[in-house]
C-alpha cells in the first residue's frame, strides 16, 4: 500500500451533517438489541462478519431492506469501542470509559447477534464456519472484520509493556500507559513510531506526539525533551497540502523526523528501541528512550489469510468503486479488512456505507451497481489540546474538503469537532 493509503486517522467528517440529521430522526425509534446471543437460525438473508463500525452500520441499513430477523452479525466481543477517541485518552484529554459501549447496546434492534468467532469462509457454498463447528449460511455476505494488531512482530513485545515509560494508543490494554508515560517523563528521548505495514488511524502516531509536546511545554519539561518521530515512510503525510503544514509545525516545535526507520525490537528493561534503516536493510540503530509510543505492525485478520475471498496478502478483494467482491457477486466488503487503496478509517467507513447500501440494493434487484466510492477519507490531525488540522482527501490524494476555509490551518473549532461532535455523531448517527 502506498503512503497515501496509510496516512490518515479514524474520525468521520464529510458525511457529518447528513449523519446528524439522520441520527436525530432515528434515535427515538431504534431501541436496544434484545435478541439472543447464540444464533438459533443457521440461515440469514444477510450475514455480516464483524461488529465494528462497518458491521454495525451495514447491519442497520440491511435490516431496513430485508426486515427484522433476516440479518445477523457475527461478533465475539462484549464491548464496542470508538477507537478514534484513544488519541485523546492517551493524551489525558478523555477517559477510556467514554470510548466504550456494550456491544448489545449498539446492535440494531431486530438484528441477530451471533456471539462467536468466524473460523472459515466458504463463498462457493454461501456459508461460513464459526467456533464449535457451527455452520451459518447466507444469501448475501458483508465482510467487516477490521484489521489485526501484531505487537508480537516487534521483538520484546508485547511483554515489554509490563515496564514503565512505554505505551500504545492502539490497544485498550496499553492506551492508558501512554498517558502515564507522558506524565512521568523527566528528560531524554521521547520516541514515536510508525510501522512498515498498512495501519488504521495512521495519523495517531503524530497526534500523540504533538499532544505530548504540548503537555511538556505546559509543565516546563519541553526543554529537556528530545522528541523524535521515527517512521517507516518516506513522507510525513501523503497529501502535499497537509504535509507542508505539518512540516512547518514540526520545524517550529523542534521535532526530529527520521524517515525509513522501522521499529524492530524493544528492550524495555534497558529502555532501548532498535530501528532498522529501510534504505539499508539489515542495518540497525539503537536509541535510548525516556518515553516510547509504539504503533504496532498490522495486517488482515488470520481468518482472511489464504481465504477464497481475499487477495494474495489477505485483504478482502473488492471493486474499489462498488465494494462488491471481484469474484463472488453476493459478497461485499467494507472498512479496514478490504484492499481498497485508501486510508483505513471510520471516515472511510461512513462514506463507503452509503455506496455499499446502494450497491447491494441494485444487486438484490439483479441490476448492475452504479454508485461509485471515490476513496474519500478524513483525518482530523490533532496538533495540540485545542488545535486540529482537518485533512480530507480522495483516492488520488487530492483534497476533498467540507468547509469553505483553508483546512490546512490549525483551528480550535476543528478540535471541538474531533473531540466532542464526532463521538456524538458516531454513537447516535453512523451506527444507527
Amino acid at each position: 500500500m502506498s503512503a497515501i493509503g496509510v496516512v490518515s486517522s479514524c474520525s468521520c467528517l464529510h458525511p457529518g451533517v447528513w449523519l446528524l440529521k439522520r441520527g436525530m430522526q432515528k434515535m427515538s425509534s431504534l431501541g436496544l438489541h434484545t435478541a439472543a446471543r447464540c444464533a438459533a437460525k443457521d440461515y440469514f438473508e444477510v450475514l455480516v462478519l464483524g461488529g465494528g463500525a462497518g458491521g454495525i452500520t451495514m447491519s442497520a441499513r440491511m435490516k431496513r431492506k430485508v426486515g427484522a430477523g433476516n440479518v445477523a452479525v457475527v461478533e465475539p466481543s462484549e464491548t464496542h469501542y470508538y477507537q478514534p477517541l484513544w488519541t485523546l485518552v492517551g493524551g489525558g484529554a478523555k477517559q477510556l470509559a467514554a470510548s466504550a459501549r456494550p456491544t448489545g447496546s449498539v446492535m440494531p434492534k431486530g438484528v441477530e447477534w451471533i456471539k462467536s468467532r468466524v473460523t472459515a469462509l466458504d463463498p462457493d457454498k454461501n456459508c461460513v464456519w464459526l467456533e464449535n463447528d457451527k455452520k451459518v449460511s447466507y444469501k448475501y455476505l458483508i465482510i467487516a472484520l477490521g484489521i489485526s494488531l501484531h505487537y508480537e512482530k516487534i521483538k520484546g513485545l508485547p511483554e515489554g509493556f509490563h515496564h514503565p515509560k512505554i505505551g500504545s494508543n492502539y490497544s485498550v490494554h496499553t492506551v492508558e500507559k501512554t498517558w502515564k508515560a507522558i506524565q512521568d517523563f523527566k528528560e531524554g528521548n521521547a520516541i514515536f513510531t510508525f510501522p512498515n505495514t498498512p495501519v488504521k488511524c495512521a495519523g495517531a502516531p503524530q497526534k500523540i506526539m504533538y499532544l505530548s509536546e504540548a503537555y511538556w511545554r505546559k509543565t516546563g519539561k519541553r526543554s529537556k525533551a528530545n522528541i523524535m518521530f521515527n517512521t517507516s515512510l518516506g513522507v510525513i503525510f501523503g497529501v502535499k497540502k497537509y504535509a507542508d503544514a505539518l512540516l512547518e509545525i514540526i520545524k517550529e516545535r523542534n521535532i526530529a523526523v527520521n524517515y525509513k526507520h522501522n521499529l524492530v525490537e524493544v528492550r524495555a528493561d534497558k529502555q532501548e528501541a532498535v530501528f532498522e534503516n529501510l534504505d539499508k536493510p539489515g542495518e540497525t540503530e539503537v536509541h535510548q528512550y525516556e518515553m516510547l509510543h509504539v504503533t504496532p505492525p498490522m495486517g488482515p485478520p488470520n481468518v482472511l489469510i489464504n481465504s477464497p475471498v481475499s487477495d494474495g496478502i489477505g485483504w478482502v478483494d473488492v471493486d474499489k468503486e462498488t465494494l462488491q467482491h471481484k469474484k463472488y457477486p453476493n459478497v461485499f466488503g467494507i472498512g479496514d479488512c478490504t484492499n481498497l487503496p485508501t486510508s483505513k478509517t471510520a471516515a472511510a467507513v461512513a462514506a463507503q456505507s452509503g455506496v455499499l447500501d446502494q450497491t447491494i440494493s441494485l444487486v438484490m434487484k439483479n441490476q448492475l451497481p452504479t454508485k461509485k466510492y471515490d476513496g474519500y477519507t478524513s483525518c482530523p490531525l490533532v496538533t495540540g489540546y485545542n488545535k486540529v488540522i482537518l485533512a480530507e482527501f480522495d483516492y488520488d490524494a487530492q483534497p476533498l474538503e467540507t468547509f469553505p476555509i483553508d483546512q490546512s490551518k490549525e483551528r480550535v473549532t476543528m478540535y471541538h469537532m474531533k473531540a466532542d461532535m464526532m463521538p456524538f455523531l458516531y454513537w447516535n448517527a453512523l451506527l444507527k
